[in-house]
């Protein structure tokens, strides 16, 4: 019976080392280690439908935590049964000994692992939604203190008119009062109509 691990990290995560540290620990080789790396937005994960592809009945998943499984409580729910279930998988979670389905395979022991999945799943999914409210909460309140996100806004040059009279004039080609402001040409087009607003009033 072959033994895999599981790893996913998304945009909001730090690297994957973490991970596939505690994979290796498990004299887990790196070429069956699975990793996905990208945002859970629209969960395609090609990594981890190879590694459903690949293992049998019988073989062992291991992942580092139960929230790898999933993005929400429904996913990580649905994916536990696909893979104990469907394809006969044993699943074993680092950070929580308990959820290990290669022991315990009683009816007791199966209810314990079924109890604890649901209880953690639950946790894993209020957590994620926490981390966003307070995210939402701390941009707002920075907003509020005049705090910009972005890139900054690029000004125009103080002799930006003298500029646009000259290039309205033929004088100048485009490309050159570009490269004079250091403003990109659409940059440029919206610093001419905020321009000529104010020009008007």
């Amino acid at each position: 019976m072959d033994i895999y691990g599981y790893v996913r990290v998304s945009s909001a995560d730090q690297n994957e080392d973490r991970q596939i540290l505690a994979l290796r620990e498990r004299d887990i080789p790196a070429e069956k280690i699975f990793v996905d790396k990208q945002s859970g937005k629209d969960f395609q994960r090609p990594a981890y439908r190879a590694l459903l592809r690949k293992a049998k009945p019988g073989d062992s998943i291991i992942i580092h935590s139960i929230d790898r499984l999933g993005r929400n409580y429904d996913e990580i729910q649905d994916q536990w049964r696909i893979l104990t279930k469907e394809r006969g998988v044993d699943i074993v979670v680092l950070d929580m000994p308990l959820l290990d389905t290669r022991l315990n395979k009683d009816l007791m022991g199966t209810f314990i692992a079924d109890l604890v999945l649901q209880i953690l799943s639950f946790v894993a999914q209020s957590e994620r939604e926490n981390i966003r409210k307070r995210q939402a909460e701390g941009i707002a309140a920075a907003r509020a203190r005049g705090v910009r996100f972005g890139r900054p806004i690029k000004k125009a040059p103080e002799n930006f008119s003298a500029l646009v009279k000259k290039w309205g004039g033929g004088k100048v080609p485009l490309d050159e009062v570009l490269m004079e402001t250091g403003l990109k040409e659409a940059t440029f087009y919206r610093r001419l109509r905020e321009y000529r607003t104010r020009k008007k009033k």
